[in-house]
């Protein structure tokens, strides 16, 4: 059974970090890129960054690009999003999952909350 767990989020003032977790079990994790994605609310689910599995190249959403790093660890099957300068509008339930994503791979996410 794939199962993608989030840990990580939490309250902090805009300007600071967090650093969201990702543990993947039930699949082979080395063979798939993966990707977070937040939905905040009363707007839809969008990607924020993503990691292959081959090279470790990137990609990060314009909103995000230069404050937050993705990264892997495939010994541990864990990948990890690192947030700097948090804003307000970065508030949001934040979502692991392969890239592209697979319906059923969503978990309960983790909630970010950035207060002004």
């Amino acid at each position: 059974e794939v199962q993608l767990v989030e840990s990580g989020g939490g309250l902090v003032q805009a300007g600071g970090s967090l650093r969201l977790s990702c543990a993947a079990s039930g699949f082979t994790f080395d063979d798939y890129a993966i990707g977070w994605f937040r939905q905040a609310p009363g707007k839809e689910r969008e990607g924020v960054s993503c990691i292959s599995s081959s090279d470790g190249s990137t990609y990060y959403a314009d909103s995000v690009k230069g404050r937050f790093t993705i990264s892997r660890n495939n010994a541990k099957s864990t990948v990890y999003l690192q947030m700097n300068s948090l804003k307000p509008e970065d508030t949001a339930v934040y979502y692991c999952n392969t890239f592209p994503a697979t319906q059923g791979n969503w978990g309960q996410g983790t909630q970010v909350t950035v207060s002004s």
